[in-house]
């Protein structure tokens, strides 16, 4: 495979009702458009061979003859090529007519799947023509070929292994493909032939997206369309490609020509998730009837993309359309609020304090802070808002943190630590003039130290502000900022830390909103070090970690899907195609050497409330050894 992906197609032919031959070319065509596209499987709709229209027509011997001499002529026909094509047609045995699909590659058979449960309501009538496949022979003759014949044969190659079902057989309680599942298919091909009907699409659209998220899996679903009979029923032409509750690609409806749709699927993805979750594994486990799974080892064609056919998200935290990226900041707003609530009453002590910075982070902990009391019905002036002036202080954010503070009616303290900092130069023996990481680290104790003791003297808790970003590549002073009475940002990275604060600006006046939008444009800084000439910030943060684009990418990636770096930094190369492959490279280096070096600061983490998939604490989420080595992992990417 390549990477772990899998290059899947779903098509949509155009058919003449009865007209096998003039199906089979259609047919035809599209396995090698696909194969010119370096797809390795391509899935058609049900009964494509004859159509799914052909009603009383299926008693038909001439139909029925006819559709098996079109298959053989199809497998002629494509004997040159290496994809796997998966197509439907009805196949008589002993007397009984079954709604089957065949998967073929390089002019052979490779099994036969009959549907399971045929709809006979409403505007359906299948048991009128077809047997149920329940009780069907377990191998069957088509094309003079002996054939296993069932759900319960799945094909195999390396980490990839696919089943077969057909349309109806989804929208049962217990669908074969869950059994499939259970029993290893990471790839479910459905054929399908369902009709439109009023918000019948968004339910069936809904059942793909869940199904292959039920079942850990990719779900490749085609349905008919252009060429069906529409005496009595419409058929829009429906692919869709989904992976474990995301739809990939699907086809544009009501389309009258010939649609293919193309996406790659990550299987090894698919498998890490149902590693990781022991229930899948104990679902399985408890199958009893595991043993009668056939399991056909094939081969599929093998190619290296050095481009997927499928978006790779440059921010894996931040959902790309606006109502789903509103909907997840409100949702983390009220995980949020929700936690610090809890805590609030459980500790009984009504006052907050937080160290405000004019940054992104303390910014976000300051909304939380007085969402949390406004709910709780407690005065936002019990809220504390310390500004802790130091060495590196701009009047940029020293002035958006006080006119924050007193925008959102929180009590404003200002304490400068400079000459506390000076104290403790002395104190050590430390020249101010070196601006090292004493120097730096100095200042950051100083304010966790202050606040911690006005927590004590007004009987309050310290709210952290820093986030998971930052507890990932270690950018916190130990027993400093790293410090808190409960962590509210722990559990979300920087790159979404920015939509949270864009998105809470909507819901304030016109002046807070201003000076909300303009700390959003503030440079990422922990301001430690002076600033230059004109006063503008000269410690950058993603000058000296890298960009927290690229840090959150390869944080997601690592945490969430514990993928080889050479593999991470594949789907870089995809996500971000505008930066230089050193680049990411250079930056990827950095963070597993930070991640490894900086685990003893994440074993000893406040509380915080868990908001996403990709989580820190070592109480619930990441155990890890502090002295654990990186050598594997920077090995691989020296070596890419």
């Amino acid at each position: 495979m390549n990477k772990g992906f899998i290059r899947v197609a779903t098509a949509i032919p155009s058919v003449r009702v009865g007209d096998c031959f003039y199906n089979i070319r259609q047919i035809a065509n599209q396995i090698k458009q696909a194969d010119r596209q370096k797809a390795q499987i391509i899935c058609f709709p049900e009964l494509c061979i004859t159509a799914y229209t052909c009603g009383d027509l299926f008693h038909q011997r001439i139909l029925i003859d006819e559709a098996e001499n079109a298959l053989a002529s199809l497998l002629a026909e494509t004997k040159e090529t290496e994809i796997i094509a998966i197509a439907g047609l009805p196949v008589l045995q002993n007397n009984c007519l079954y709604n089957a699909a065949v998967a073929i590659q390089g002019g052979n058979i490779l099994s036969a799947v009959p549907k399971t449960y045929l709809p006979n309501y409403g505007e359906f009538y299948e048991k009128r023509w077809f047997t149920s496949g329940i009780n069907a022979s377990p191998v069957i003759s088509i094309c003079g070929k002996s054939v296993l014949f069932g759900t319960q044969v799945l094909l195999r190659c390396g980490e990839l292994i696919f089943g077969i079902e057909i349309c109806e057989d989804l929208w049962v309680t217990v669908p074969p493909s869950s059994y499939q599942a259970l029993c290893g298919a990471n790839v479910i091909f459905n054929l399908s032939a369902s009709n439109e009907l009023i918000g019948k699409n968004s339910y069936l659209k809904d059942l793909v997206r869940q199904q292959s998220a039920r079942c850990m899996a990719a779900y490749v679903y085609a349905s008919t369309g252009a060429g069906e009979s529409t005496q009595d029923i419409v058929f829009a032409g429906n692919a869709i490609i989904a992976e474990n509750g995301e739809i990939l690609a699907e086809s544009k409806r009501f389309d009258f020509c010939e649609q293919l749709v193309i996406a790659d699927v990550d299987i090894q993805k698919l498998n890490i998730d149902r590693l990781k979750h022991c229930s899948f594994t104990d679902n399985a486990a408890n199958l009893t009837n595991k043993s009668t799974a056939q399991i056909i080892d094939i081969d599929i064609p093998k190619y290296q993309h050095k481009k997927l056919m499928r978006k790779i998200q440059p921010l894996p935290f931040v959902p790309s359309g606006t109502e789903d990226r509103n909907e997840r900041c409100e949702e983390i707003f009220s995980i949020q609020t929700g936690g610090l609530a809890k805590r609030i009453l459980h500790t009984n002590l009504r006052r907050l304090v937080v160290g405000i910075s004019g940054g992104l982070d303390s910014t976000l902990a300051l909304l939380v802070c007085i969402k949390t009391f406004d709910k709780l019905g407690i005065s936002r002036r019990q809220i504390t808002g310390i500004t802790l002036p130091g060495f590196g202080t701009t009047d940029r954010t020293y002035t958006n943190a006080v006119n924050l503070m007193k925008s959102l009616d929180v009590t404003v303290r200002e304490i400068n630590i400079k000459k506390a900092c000076e104290q403790h130069f002395k104190d050590i023996n430390h020249d101010p003039a070196i601006h090292d990481t004493t120097y730096e680290n100095i200042q950051a104790r100083e304010r966790t130290q202050i606040l911690m003791d006005v927590a004590n003297q007004e009987n309050g808790l310290v709210i952290g502000t820093g986030d998971l970003s930052e507890l990932a590549l270690g950018w916190a002073t130990y027993n400093g900022d790293h410090m808190s009475m409960y962590g509210i940002n722990s559990g979300i990275p920087k790159t979404l830390v920015r939509h949270l604060v864009t998105w809470a600006a909507e819901q304030f006046d016109e002046k807070t909103k201003s000076i909300l939008i303009d700390i959003v444009k503030t440079p990422v800084s922990p301001e430690l070090l002076p600033a230059d000439n004109k006063g503008n910030i000269i410690q950058k943060t993603e000058d000296v970690i890298g960009s927290y684009e690229l840090q959150d990418f390869f944080l997601y990636y690592t945490l969430r899907y514990g993928f080889r770096p050479s593999k991470i930094f594949f789907l870089a190369q995809q996500a971000f195609e505008n930066v230089e492959v050193s680049e990411i490279k250079r930056w990827m280096k950095v963070f597993y050497s930070r991640f490894f070096a900086q685990q003893f600061k994440r074993s000893c983490l406040p509380d915080g409330p868990k908001t996403g998939s990709v989580n820190l604490s070592p109480r619930g989420d990441w155990r890890m050894p502090s002295d654990a080595s990186a050598a594997l992992w920077l090995k691989e990417a020296e070596e890419m």
